[in-house]
């Protein structure tokens, strides 16, 4: 490996989670769609499940080399530089949210859609919030204290919900979480998603999820000091294994469970995008694979930038109405082109296989005009 050589495999890493965020949220139809691309229903992990935990990882292993110019920096300047991108990445996931500013009302008119209603929370605005206190720890109390912390707050957000939590503080009525979303948003802002108001990215599983942020720093910081040093990969993936099996020994007690983000499906999570960054790293920069790493590539230098337009061409779909049923155009382009080619399953699947692919192209127009934008 060029010492001078940035890691390509990281970049594919976070390439590779923004192609599968897109993939796995723009099915043709959600009552066809194949059962790896879907969430679990409550406790367990499906590989969807491990798309966003992933997607933070990567906001860990990106922190480890941008967070390396703080060192020089004054301590209102780091303030401000944190506060300044969680802030701003947080309310581009509240425009996404409230995006495309109107609807169409019972008689088929458009409206504006009301504040009243707009969902606080979000993909964003979770990625926001764990960036803020995961580069908060890491640069205040600097590697060590930041593993410490997080263990902490592991066992904390355990502790929380074991003794805070109804008769079955696991479950989506039980889990003390929703109180604390419903006292503090309110049940008007909330996801409706799951039949109540509540809300898979509220505030209190936020603080298990900055784990998976710290642990992608701790990662991303131990393979650039570590890139010569013999046994490197070994380690990387010895602690990926402990962490997996850590996370479903965990959660014999304690369930893995994305929708309240347990402790333990952070380490299984951890454990499991270790493993697939030491693969990465084995073929990309070990065995200097490059067939098909520049697809990849693509979705990893404007990253958040794709997830959101991603985001805005499906909201956009639902402003056309087509055909004598009046459809919106992204059930029609199901029911009418994906559907009828293809079949249910298959056609809900390449509808969303399109979509990364358009999406692709948007990233690959930006790239050869040298346009990359940092949040």
């Amino acid at each position: 490996m060029n010492q001078n050589q940035r890691f390509l495999s990281l970049d594919v890493f976070r390439g590779l989670t923004v192609a599968c965020m897109i993939l796995v949220n723009t099915p043709g139809s959600w009552s066809h769609v194949y059962s790896p691309f879907l969430h679990a229903k409550w406790h367990g992990c499906t590989p969807t499940d491990l798309v966003f935990p992933f997607f933070l990882f990567a906001v860990g292993n990106a922190m480890s080399f941008a967070m390396k110019k703080f060192n020089t920096m004054s301590n209102a300047a780091v303030l401000g530089k944190i506060f300044k991108r969680t802030a701003l990445i947080f309310a581009i996931g509240l425009l996404l949210n409230w995006f495309p500013f109107i609807k169409y009302n019972a008689e088929g008119n458009f409206v504006m859609k009301s504040l009243d209603t707009l969902r606080i929370f979000g993909v964003l605005q979770r990625i926001a919030l764990c960036y803020g206190i995961g580069a908060l720890m890491v640069h205040y109390l600097k590697p060590k204290g930041a593993f410490i912390a997080t263990c902490i707050l592991l066992l904390g957000y355990w502790a929380i919900l074991w003794f805070f939590g109804g008769n079955d503080p696991y479950s989506l009525e039980g889990h003390i979480g929703l109180q604390i979303d419903l006292a503090i948003i309110g049940e008007n802002h909330m996801y409706k998603g799951e039949g109540i108001p509540f809300e898979p990215e509220g505030l209190l599983s936020t603080l298990p999820a900055v784990g998976n942020v710290v642990f992608g720093y701790l990662v991303g910081r131990y393979v650039q000091q570590n890139r010569h040093a013999k046994g490197m990969l070994l380690k990387l993936v010895m602690a990926g294994s402990i962490l997996i099996v850590l996370g479903i020994l965990w959660g014999t007690v304690f369930p893995i469970n994305k929708k309240i983000w347990t402790s333990s499906y952070t380490l299984y999570t951890v454990g499991i995008a270790t493993l697939l960054l030491s693969i990465l790293i084995y073929l990309i920069e070990m065995r200097n694979w490059r067939w098909g790493t520049y697809f990849f590539e693509v979705f990893g230098k404007n990253p958040l930038f794709i997830y959101v337009m991603s985001g805005v061409v499906v909201k956009l779909y639902f402003l056309f109405r087509l055909g004598e049923k009046n459809e919106n155009m992204y059930s029609w382009l199901y029911n009418h082109v994906f559907r009828p080619a293809f079949g249910d399953y298959p056609g809900s699947l390449l509808f969303g296989i399109f979509h990364v692919v358009l999406l692709w192209l948007l990233g690959w127009w930006m790239d050869r005009k040298k346009i990359y934008i940092r949040v």
